[in-house]
């Protein structure tokens, strides 16, 4: 296994749709898809699955595949190429480094698809939904643009409404179980593998939509202490 990860590692090097890092494509993306049409980020994309599923359904819109791990990226950008994919491409980096490789205002739609829930309490500053991470897709996000969570995390799902609650967010879309609905976007009908892995157990979707306001608080203490109140009060309820 190792030694596939070393291959991958070295093989996506070569890849013409993966960024390793980059130095210079800081408002340089259109030249590289040769075009000036909407980017849309997937973070934490892992395999690539959903993104090369919606420029597969968005021709007419650029993607990129954001994660750290380049073993499994290397997967959805081997993919893209096979299939002559050109509007799909991947960055890998850490999420906290994004400012560095996009200007102020470059970012159409964010979406985060299954990302790790943190589910620990002491982590939650590290859920992608966390107050210190919408300041940062603050600063990429055009004003009109919108943010995707498509989980199955339900402890995710909570968090994020309440912090979006707390910032006075305004929740476009909200599905405590998306796939139990008739008629939801093509975009939602997209599965990954680690979905497939139902590891949550929940057999629920959930997904929201929303656009962040133009001021996000410093609630993060504030956000910290409600959700561990939370807790603590749910065991009670349990134990009781």
């Amino acid at each position: 296994m190792a030694q596939k990860k070393l291959l991958r590692f070295a093989q996506i090097k070569e890849f013409e749709n993966v960024f390793e890092y980059p130095t210079d494509m800081q408002g340089q993306w259109h030249k590289h898809f040769k075009n000036n049409r909407p980017v849309i980020l997937e973070l934490a994309c892992g395999r690539g699955e959903y993104t090369v599923s919606l420029a597969k359904l968005y021709p007419e819109k650029n993607f990129i595949g954001v994660d750290i791990k380049g073993n499994r990226m290397y997967i959805g950008a081997k993919k893209a190429l096979d299939e002559n994919i050109t509007n799909a491409v991947f960055l890998r980096t850490q999420i906290e480094k994004l400012p560095a490789y996009f200007l102020e205002d470059e970012i159409d739609e964010i979406w985060i698809t299954f990302p790790d829930p943190q589910l620990r309490l002491s982590k939650a500053k590290k859920r992608l939904t966390h107050p210190r991470f919408l300041r940062l897709y603050q600063q990429l996000l055009k004003a009109e643009g919108c943010i995707h969570l498509k989980t199955d995390s339900p402890d995710l799902y909570l968090f994020t409404k309440k912090a979006a609650e707390m910032l006075g967010i305004v929740i476009l879309v909200d599905y405590d179980n998306a796939y139990s609905l008739k008629n939801i976007a093509e975009e939602l009908k997209i599965k990954t593998h680690y979905e497939s892995l139902d590891i949550a157990g929940s057999k629920k979707i959930h997904y929201l939509q929303f656009k962040l306001p133009a001021v996000i608080a410093d609630i993060d203490k504030q956000l910290q202490t409600e959700i561990e109140e939370d807790a603590a009060n749910l065991q009670l309820i349990h134990h009781g």
